[in-house]
């Protein structure tokens, strides 16, 4: 059940990976065939990062060092790879949020610029205005001054709605940018003193490492218990032959056996006591399989007993 667990949360450790390999070199690419060369490239280096360490354990010494090697190189490009599909897929959504934030209008309007420009010539043609003496056609001046005088406070009046609307364009970009950082690196960038750029590539760095060393840990665990589990059923099945004989012996005096030897050693001894091979003494079966006199008859009791 623990290995098939383990090897479970492997395969999905290794699918996740992968996919977010091929996001990544899908990405890199610009071609079709150089994203496809891209996915296949990122394919290999996943399955090296996470099974070179378990494939070279029982290689020679020199296979497992340059297998180390390579193993570092894989981890490093994966890892590269996942915090490229981190980065961007962080970038992708900050535009989404971004799109989703209510904006305050602002009709169309010139730029300040150019209504500082008409301001400055209208207050040209207004001081050469006020300079000129009336002399003949004084209602005329009258009027100029009066009309440039206007035009003057139109565009003082144009220049303060100017400065409001880029006031209220400011705020609209400042919230977009807000809300398209992640929140928690947001507030992480700000307890640490760091950029938010700085601190989205340390985190996406992180995170690929984590994956990296869990998904190589993982089939570590899976592929040596699966080399380890003959072993361990040898050593169960070399316990169970080498029992202590006398203690089943003192336990089962009044009643039969609880506990008997291993069924392939026991039929054996059947067999050749019907064959006639062995004779169905105590000195019979120690002879025959050269173990202590208790063993011998705590076996003769197993064969007998039946029989009878």
């Amino acid at each position: 059940m623990i290995r098939r667990t383990t090897i479970g949360l492997a395969v999905a450790a290794t699918g996740t990976a992968v996919c977010m390999s091929m996001l990544a070199g899908w990405q890199r690419g610009g071609w079709l065939s150089e994203r496809l060369v891209w996915v296949a490239a990122s394919v290999v280096l996943i399955g090296g990062a996470h099974l070179l360490p378990a494939l070279c354990r029982p290689a020679p010494l020199a296979v497992r060092g340059i297998g180390a090697l390579l193993w570092l190189g894989c981890m490093a490009a994966a890892s590269w790879g996942h915090a490229t599909f981190f980065l961007l897929s962080q970038s992708h959504a900050g535009e989404v949020r971004a799109s989703a934030v209510p904006v305050v209008s602002v009709p169309a309007h010139r730029t300040l610029t150019a209504v500082m420009v008409d301001r400055a010539s209208v207050a040209a043609e207004l001081a050469v205005a006020d300079a000129r003496h009336c002399i003949h056609d004084c209602p005329a001046v009258r009027i100029r001054r009066t009309s440039l005088a206007a035009r003057l406070n139109a565009l003082d009046a144009e220049a303060t709605d100017v400065r409001r609307y880029r006031v209220i364009e400011d705020g609209n970009a400042a919230h977009r940018d807000s809300v398209r950082d992640d929140p928690v690196a947001a507030r992480l960038a700000v307890l640490r003193g760091v950029s938010n750029a700085r601190l989205d590539l340390f985190t996406a760095l992180a995170f690929a490492a984590v994956l990296e060393g869990t998904a190589c840990l993982l089939w570590w665990i899976a592929l040596l218990s699966q080399g380890a589990a003959p072993v361990t059923d040898r050593h169960e099945a070399e316990t169970a032959v080498t029992a202590d004989i006398p203690a089943v012996t003192i336990c089962t005096a009044a009643t039969p056996p609880a506990v008997t030897a291993p069924e392939t050693e026991l039929t054996k001894l059947s067999r050749d006591i019907r064959a006639g091979i062995v004779k169905p003494t105590v000195a019979g079966i120690r002879r025959h399989l050269g173990c202590s006199q208790a063993k011998a008859a705590a076996l003769r009791k197993l064969v007998i007993a039946p029989a009878a």
